[in-house]
């Protein structure tokens, strides 16, 4: 078992036995039953793990049991509808994620509207993507990168989790502004893509932080720019690629939503909790090893956060020309 997958079945089990702490919220307006916080993701993905490392303190916070509901399924589609649907009552959750802000644009026939129908609580967090080569591959730059593609149109293939996921929108927003034209390579999941990449079967990926990494570390993965503003405290010495392609900005990030519906009393409760679960040290740090930043945010900031996402992706997504539905 590698050094990464033992750090995230680590981060995993250890929410689990996460120690007791004292209640300093009391959402008494909740319903009385388990709140539950439902995941469109399988369990063991970033999102789930993210959800599954507050749950044991936002349980003793709240009073109320919390069970991680995982519904995978049509990119996280199923997950929002089932919660846009469910109670307004602060019982249901949607682990939500920038999954949702690009499905906004890339399905035309969805039966609800994120934004309309889901209230962001609060944030769990955030972190950028990582622009991955093979070791091998003659540039060893973004601007090399970018004078290669330049001169060699057509020819890069770039890898990514599938059509329309953050790690190929990030790709087509990166074709977009620097001006480069690449192969897209979609695959069943980020695991294969990544396989193909250090096997140099594809010569670019997008990939997320956590899953990354460790190929980073032991040389199997060349890590060129990260895609966040700054630099990231992870990856060391790796630029923003915003340095080398002014603008460029794409966030990978987790929060909570409820049904729009939901008495404000309930949203300000359920903010007040996680950001608290947020602050304690031993959460912030984990968060932290999974690569990203606590996202500490009121409702009303998540709220415009996930309005502007909504439009970012929007423009990656009608450059790539991507359909689903």
């Amino acid at each position: 078992m590698n050094l990464l997958r033992r750090k995230v079945l680590s981060l995993s089990i250890g929410a689990a036995a996460w120690p007791l702490v004292s209640p300093v919220v009391r959402a008494d307006s909740f319903a009385p039953r388990p709140v539950h916080i439902v995941a469109g993701f399988p369990p063991g993905g970033v999102g789930d793990i993210a959800a599954r490392l507050i749950a044991p303190s936002l349980q003793q916070r709240l009073g109320q049991s919390v069970v991680i509901d995982n519904r995978p399924g049509a990119g996280g589609n199923l997950a929002a509808e089932a919660v846009a649907q469910a109670r307004p009552d602060g019982g249901t959750l949607i682990v939500a994620a920038a999954n949702d802000a690009i499905n906004a644009t890339l399905y035309k026939n969805l039966p609800f509207n994120f934004i309309r129908d889901i209230a962001m609580v609060a944030g769990i967090v955030q972190g950028p993507l990582v622009m991955l080569t093979n070791p091998s591959f003659a540039a060893k730059s973004v601007a090399e990168f970018i004078s290669y593609a330049k001169a060699n149109p057509g020819k890069i293939n770039m890898a990514s989790a599938g059509n329309g996921t953050s790690t190929h929108l990030a790709g087509e927003l990166f074709q977009m502004m620097a001006g480069v034209s690449m192969v897209h390579v979609p695959y069943r999941g980020a695991e294969a893509a990544r396989a193909d990449l250090v096997a140099g079967r594809v010569q670019l990926m997008f990939g997320n932080v956590v899953t990354s990494i460790g190929l980073i570390g032991d040389g199997r993965l060349r890590a060129l720019a990260v895609t966040s503003l700054h630099a990231s405290p992870q990856l060391p010495g790796i630029p923003p690629l915003a340095a080398i392609v002014p603008g460029y900005e794409v966030t990978g990030w987790y929060g909570l939503g409820v049904p729009k519906a939901t008495p404000a009393g309930t949203v300000a409760a359920l903010n007040k909790a996680v950001n608290a679960c947020l602050a304690e040290p031993a959460i912030a740090n984990r968060i932290r090893d999974l690569g990203g930043e606590p996202m500490i945010m009121s409702p009303s900031e998540l709220d415009a956060f996930v309005a502007a996402d909504t439009q970012r992706w929007a423009k990656a997504v009608k450059f790539s020309g991507a359909k689903v539905d």
